[in-house]
């Protein structure tokens, strides 16, 4: 899927047969898998007053929004873990309405290993793949598939639902929503508090199944559940905990507003808006990117080479071009990176 014709200058991916060996390139990088962050204390989350292991619910008794907030969708991902625990020691009961902290995959998390830190990003299957109603409403059975189902009474009554996120290749910290005009919205009221994501991206969604944010809820055209991812920047880092805690405080205390208002007018840094245009999926087992890019790099020229996937070029196709999250290290069919423009407008939807 792509952007109109009209607004594009070069092919994203051209054939050479006979590359050339002086061709700029960072080689495939070693996963970056120092663990610099203890592992949480998570024994708060196992038996629980909702009566769901790994889901806090905090509610104020007076009528008001639905609000959510899930860390480690990925068990690896544990930053979001500190996050949340953070979050319930401080007793976050709203002033109208309800709070839900739901901690996704303690079974994927309790499976972690510091020299094997990848292994456990889930048990089966990714549990951020599975929220179509095809999977929820199917017959198949999986670890992840019967939390999603376990979890899902919490997910339906969100109004607004902010799913923490943390990578594994160098990224400044991005939010990611889907293509509703409610979702980008909120994120934007999000990435307008000064040091947090400023950057505001709605994607074309994932090859290999519908993420949280894209659950029907948040998708439905015309329906009032937003939803927002934050990439908060590495795993295993200190640095992530406290964007997570700062946007999920920044998320409490103007609730009320988006939830109402929907857009922030009192902005102490404008969000910047972006549209994926592109997913760029490595077609062979050699994809090498010519340079280590860190996600949101921008690409000024279009035509620019960023990287090499067996005998194709692969080049920017406009001017400006932003690299949302590039996997350094993908996989044959794997997606390597986002392709995305800025824009100024939001979605109609």
């Amino acid at each position: 899927m792509s952007c109109k014709a009209g607004q594009r200058h070069h092919p994203i991916r051209i054939r050479q047969p006979c590359l050339t060996e002086d061709l700029p390139g960072c080689g495939r990088p070693a996963y970056p898998l120092d663990v610099c962050l203890k592992v949480p204390d998570l024994s708060a989350w196992r038996n629980t007053a909702s009566g769901v292991s790994g889901v806090h619910v905090f509610d104020s008794g007076l009528s008001g929004p639905d609000l959510v907030i899930v860390g480690m969708v990925h068990g690896n991902e544990y930053a979001g873990g500190h996050a949340l625990e953070i979050l319930r020691q401080n007793n976050p009961v709203p002033h109208t309405g309800r709070l839900t902290l739901i901690l996704a995959n303690l079974a994927a998390f309790d499976r972690f290993e510091a020299n094997a830190p990848m292994a456990s990003r889930y048990l089966t299957e990714d549990l951020n793949r599975l929220w179509h109603p095809s999977r929820l409403n199917g017959s198949e059975r999986s670890s992840e598939l019967d939390r999603a189902r376990q979890i899902l009474p919490f997910i339906e009554r969100a109004d607004l639902l902010l799913d923490l996120h943390s990578t594994l290749w160098p990224s400044e910290p991005v939010f990611i929503v889907p293509p509703r005009r409610r979702s980008s919205d909120f994120a934007c009221v999000l990435a307008s508090e000064e040091q947090s994501a400023a950057l505001v991206v709605t994607d074309l969604g994932h090859q290999g199944g519908s993420r949280l944010v894209e659950y029907s809820r948040f998708m439905a055209v015309g329906g009032t559940g937003r939803a927002c991812l934050l990439e908060a920047g590495l795993h295993w880092r200190s640095e992530t905990v406290d964007m997570m805690v700062k946007v999920s405080e920044r998320f409490l205390k103007d609730a009320m507003r988006i939830h109402f208002q929907g857009r922030e007018t009192d902005t102490k840094q404008p969000a910047e808006m972006g549209v994926v245009t592109d997913n760029v999926l490595a077609r062979s087992a050699d994809f090498r990117f010519v340079e280590p890019w860190v996600g949101n790099t921008c690409i000024p020229n279009a035509g620019t080479v960023i990287a090499r996937d067996g005998h194709d070029l692969i080049c920017t196709p406009y001017d400006k071009c932003l690299l949302i999250v590039p996997n350094l290290r993908p996989r044959q069919g794997q997606l390597a990176v986002r392709l995305a423009r800025r824009t100024a407008v939001h979605l109609n939807a």
